[in-house]
């Protein structure tokens, strides 16, 4: 059994785009509440909180909709296009509201914004699992991870790039704004024209009957889905796992241009450069990370990365300016981070039947958006009233929480192959 590279590329076009709009998000929001409209940070942080809140409710009802979906261009697509047109349309009207100082507007269209891609986020995710055979999932996540992982360089470079300074001293977002549009559109056509979502998922559940291939999820005998209580528990610890660390990155995160700005004085897009290194470093990792884990086991990498982010969250807190050391722990916060989001989400989807994956996509977002729901008000309420040198330390201990957790999960880790036999262990060694 060996994973479909070129498929699982152009599925990862989804996961591009995505990733390619919440950095700018990520990266811009706080910066045009802040010096446009002269939001405080704990406000801030309020607002930034606001995709989250959106994605705790949505995610889970377009992650099960879309299971029950049945077209002719497959589950998933057809959430795929509408929320692409729409994000792509609202999304636009944000830096022209910030630079007409509208802040009515900026509100409407960014809660416009967040609702569109809430539909079609976890339709996205849920591509790759559907279409890959359960022992190939890490391997498939690093390659999503990565075409994502390429979204966010280039927009972190397109940042560097493009956040000019205008006549009153504050940007202009909107070339930034138009070219994530166009990527966005680009990866929209990708998927459109290139995958074939009813063939994949067919082929997929072949493979799987073929190699003897079951679901950790049981049948209760009338016909509904259930966990085992072992199971279940794992389950639970897990997404609580996925919450903490979440805590802990997206505080950083949300709160990073800010940070540099005050805390290191660099101006402009000066900061994308440290997060385009925690990028790279992910970019780099994501590969070996899917074959080690799927050699190792899920679990083993996942702990791995957890300690590696709270070394370099740790290291980060003593650094008071931009020098060489730092870029160095943003390149281990990124391998950091491969490690972890290669396996996390594909040891989720583990424990569940193939017909409940936007489920329990749905479950992950959940986990994740509720955290960062959380993380921007509690970390923005410690940086306005204790300082901008309480942020790496948060992160630090949401992290170490993270790996607590992480020790109780038994179940979702990597199912090794049967052996093969005769010429077909031969046929294995095919690259």
């Amino acid at each position: 059994m060996k994973l479909n590279y070129k498929r699982t590329i152009l599925i990862g076009f989804a996961f591009l785009a995505i990733s390619a709009f919440w950095q700018m998000y990520d990266n811009i929001i706080p910066l045009i509440l802040k010096y446009f409209f002269g939001v405080k940070d704990t406000m801030s942080g309020v607002i930034m909180s606001l995709d989250n809140i959106f994605a705790l409710f949505m995610l889970p009802i377009f992650g099960a909709l879309s299971d029950r979906v049945s077209t002719s261009r497959g589950k998933r697509t057809p959430f795929i296009f509408v929320g692409t047109i729409l994000a792509v349309v609202f999304m636009i009207f944000l830096p022209i509201a910030a630079n007409m100082r509208n802040m009515a507007l900026f509100i409407v269209m960014l809660l416009l914004t967040l609702l569109a891609m809430s539909i079609y986020r976890s339709p996205a995710v849920s591509l790759m699992p559907d279409v890959t055979p359960s022992p190939l999932r890490s391997k498939g996540n690093a390659i999503i991870n990565l075409m994502g992982a390429v979204g966010i360089i280039i927009v972190l470079g397109l940042t560097m790039v493009l956040s000019g300074e205008k006549e009153n001293n504050t940007p202009n977002y909107l070339p930034l704004f138009l070219c994530v549009a166009a990527i966005m559109i680009a990866a929209l056509l990708v998927i459109l024209f290139k995958v074939d979502e009813n063939r994949f998922v067919a082929e997929r559940i072949a493979t799987e009957k073929e190699f003897g291939i079951t679901d950790e999820a049981e049948d209760d005998g009338s016909g509904s889905d259930r966990l085992a209580p072992e199971v279940k528990r794992s389950l639970i610890f897990l997404l609580l796992s996925v919450a903490f660390w979440f805590m802990a990155y997206n505080g950083v995160t949300t709160a990073f241009s800010k940070y540099a700005t005050e805390m290191w004085g660099m101006g402009g897009g000066s900061y994308a450069g440290a997060m385009m290194l925690a990028s790279i470093g992910a970019l780099v990792a994501f590969i070996p990370v899917g074959i080690i884990s799927s050699k190792l086991g899920r679990k083993k990498v996942i702990l791995f990365g957890v300690i590696l982010l709270a070394v370099s969250w740790f290291a980060a807190f003593f650094f008071k300016s931009p020098n060489a050391g730092i870029y160095i722990v943003f390149i281990l916060v990124g391998i950091a981070w491969a490690s972890i989001n290669v396996n996390s989400y594909p040891m989720v989807v583990e424990m569940c039947k193939g017909s409940d994956i936007g489920k329990f996509t749905g479950y992950y977002y959940t986990f994740s958006m509720a955290a960062q729901v959380i993380t921007p008000i509690i970390s923005g309420f410690f940086l306005e009233h204790v300082g901008y040198w309480t942020l790496f330390p948060y992160a630090t201990i949401f992290t170490i929480v993270a790996f607590i957790t992480m020790l109780q999960v038994k179940h979702g880790d990597s199912k090794p192959e049967a052996p093969k036999k005769g010429v077909e262990a031969f046929e294995a060694l095919d690259m």
